[in-house]
């Protein structure tokens, strides 16, 4: 028994080493952000959303593209809760910085950087994931290449920034050196009973790659400041008496 023990901790110490290797750090329970994802974190190694690293979202219209924004800032409150700054930057920036209040984000803490040159954009993101003062980094940016991409990974591993790439309409979806590819598309809001015009926002939410991990969709929501999992109705389906006769 003693040996077997022993094999399932050299096993386990292994795994995490690996995980550690390709950007995945198991975090303290100090250090353990709570996303509220639900079902979606159980997606990801160790069941946590991964911060400390570089996430890939993509968009193929305005719509989408507008949904991601939102998306990403909900996971900006959770990453920014405990303190910190986030520098945002695009050179075709769209998010209207005081609606970023309602996912819980204030926009005093958030730096909009809006930078006309794709080369010179994709340069400050690598050099702003680079600064452990930031507790994250959105790059707003069409086109990156897998040996890009392995910089940014490289330069959160050291500064442990959470950054977040929205590639909106990229030419190539080619594969990058992210822990995870992630596609948001609208669903239409649920006022609820008795509650006069917009409901709250809604996403469906695609996982299409992650390292390590378990991709999948679900339906999400979020509500009175937090992601909430939607669960998706039964089809029910009615029996049918063959021996019936008309």
């Amino acid at each position: 028994m003693e040996q077997v023990a022993a094999k399932s901790e050299v096993i386990e110490k292994l795994r995490k080493d690996i995980l550690s290797l390709q950007g995945f750090r198991v975090p303290t329970d100090s250090q353990k952000v709570h996303f509220g994802l639900g079902p979606i974190e159980a997606a990801f190694p160790n069941g946590v959303f991964p911060t400390g690293a570089v996430h890939e979202f993509l968009s193929d219209n305005t719509e989408n593209a507008a949904a991601t924004t939102g998306f990403m800032a909900g996971l900006l409150s959770r990453t920014m809760q405990r303190g910190g700054f986030c520098v945002w930057l695009s050179s075709k920036r769209t998010v209207f910085p005081a609606a970023l209040k309602f996912f819980g984000v204030e926009p005093e803490r958030v730096i909009f950087i809006d930078v006309r040159n794709e080369k010179d954009l994709l340069w400050m993101v690598e050099e702003a994931l680079k600064c452990q003062a930031l507790a994250a980094v959105v790059g707003e940016l069409q086109e990156v290449n897998l040996t890009e991409s392995r910089r940014l990974q490289l330069a959160v591993e050291q500064s442990r920034v959470t950054g977040l790439l929205h590639r909106h309409n990229p030419r190539n979806a080619n594969t990058i050196a992210a822990v995870s590819r992630w596609k948001i598309s609208s669903l239409p809001s649920n006022p609820g009973e008795d509650l006069p015009g917009m409901g709250f926002y809604r996403w469906h939410v695609e996982l299409l790659k992650v390292r390590n991990g378990e991709p999948g969709s679900w339906q999400v929501q979020w509500i009175s400041g937090h992601f909430e999992h939607i669960l998706k109705p039964e089809i029910v389906v009615p029996e049918i008496n063959l021996l019936q006769t008309a």
